[in-house]
């Protein structure tokens, strides 16, 4: 049986802040668990080296 509502997970895009529009990752977070934006350290093959990415809408 499909779910009413909203889901708890969502589809977000992680992009570079170091060089924005040079690397993207897609993820899932969970949006009762991290209501914020997320950061993490991915690894970016234009500058070759791990950067932050941060959530864009």
């Amino acid at each position: 049986m499909a779910k009413k509502g909203k889901d708890v997970r969502m589809k977000v895009i992680l992009e570079c802040t170091e060089a924005p529009g040079t690397s993207r990752y897609s993820t899932t977070k969970n949006r009762r668990n991290t209501p914020g934006r997320l950061e993490l350290r991915k690894y970016n093959p234009t500058l070759r080296k791990h950067t932050v990415h941060r959530e864009i809408k």
